[in-house]
């Protein structure tokens, strides 16, 4: 039987090259893959997955209300699909996660979903709770904060780079507007010595 499996971290640790290299291994040996990535997240261009390192693939950007059990149905009886790859899964409503987890029960289809745990508040978006709650397999990929602690939080940073921890949960934005950092300097707002 396939696995829903949730890789999470924060970020910067590497998601989005790992899904895409595994995705490439897949794709190396002759097998069938359904990529997606959040369509509200277009920093890398509208259904799109860039790594920080280079790597990039066209992706399915699926949208808020989007029903993926239906739509990965479809796929799959187009042409059998061998994985699912999902990136930015902390984008995914409590409702399309339990849909990757039906069609991955129904179809013994891997679903592999990658993104964030937290968001800069220190709360869990609505996707993550729900893959860490429902999903088969959990894994948390690491990075490190400026001080060389494990790095598990994200600071969202003002215009002048200060640390704010106020405002709406979505923010899309990269380097310019966060930095994983340790509960401790997570804490303290610090994002560097």
């Amino acid at each position: 039987m396939a696995k829903l499996y949730f890789s999470y971290a924060a970020m910067n640790a590497g998601k989005s090259t790992i899904l895409l290299q595994a995705n490439y291994n897949y794709r190396e040996r002759g097998m069938h893959t359904f990529v997606m990535t959040a369509a509200i997240d277009d920093r890398a261009g509208a259904g799109k997955i860039a790594s920080r390192i280079g790597l990039e693939a066209d992706a399915y950007p699926f949208e808020a209300g989007d029903n993926l059990y239906d739509l990965l149905r479809f796929e799959h009886q187009a042409k059998a699909l061998d994985a699912v790859f999902v990136d930015e899964a902390q984008f995914l409503s409590e409702k399309q996660v339990w849909h990757l987890a039906d069609f991955a029960d129904e179809f013994s289809v891997p679903v592999l979903c990658y993104g964030l745990r937290t968001d800069f508040q220190g709360k869990l978006f609505d996707g993550s709770a729900t893959l860490l709650a429902v999903a088969d397999s959990l894994r948390e990929i690491r990075t490190i904060c400026w001080c060389g602690r494990k790095a598990s939080m994200v600071l969202r940073l003002d215009e002048k780079g200060q640390a704010i921890k106020t405002g709406d949960q979505i923010n899309i934005g990269g380097d310019d507007q966060y930095v994983s950092v340790c509960r401790k300097h997570w804490t303290n707002g610090q994002t560097s010595g």
